[in-house]
């Protein structure tokens, strides 16, 4: 039994720097909304959940947002951004484990995945509205003027 423990630790370890590596390599959406990235670093959490649960996802995302901000301190100094990322992977990861778990097929899994996708760009959009794009733009001190119409715009379409 302690061998497993032993694997299951170095996966979530590796798995955990795959994902910050992968941080790395990222591309905006729209230079408009350039803190909107395509972001592979999900994958390796997703792959964590397949393999060693939810837990393993949750470790994985946790570790790869505390390597990046301890790496790259945020404009604000602040980890909003790697919050914002921690709980967005999240939203996107653990929804699709579970659907999966239920339906372990190759149709299940892009069911998942959709899944996946909708609840985590609803809710981050809901997120963005209520809490993190007002708190980022206050550390800032940027005005964009109707936040609700910045989000519809340039956030719900690109999660």
């Amino acid at each position: 039994m302690r061998k497993l423990r032993l694997k299951e630790f170095v996966g979530v370890a590796m798995l955990s720097s795959v994902a910050y590596v992968l941080m790395f390599i990222k591309f905006p959406v729209l230079p408009v909304y350039s803190y909107l990235t395509v972001d592979f670093s999900d994958i390796p959490a997703l792959i964590a959940a397949l393999i060693f649960g939810p837990i393993g996802a949750i470790i994985v995302e946790v570790i790869k947002n505390l390597l990046d901000y301890l790496t790259h301190i945020s404009d604000v100094g602040i980890p909003i951004g790697n919050v914002a990322n921690l709980i967005a992977g999240l939203l996107f990861v653990l929804p699709t484990y579970f659907v999966y778990n239920r339906m372990k097929t190759k149709i299940g899994m892009t069911f998942a995945l959709i899944i996946g996708t909708i609840i985590m760009a609803v809710l981050m959009s809901v997120l963005n509205y209520i809490i993190i794009l007002p708190a980022y733009l206050a550390l800032l001190h940027i005005d964009v003027g109707n936040v609700k119409d910045y989000i519809v715009a340039g956030i719900l379409p690109f999660n």
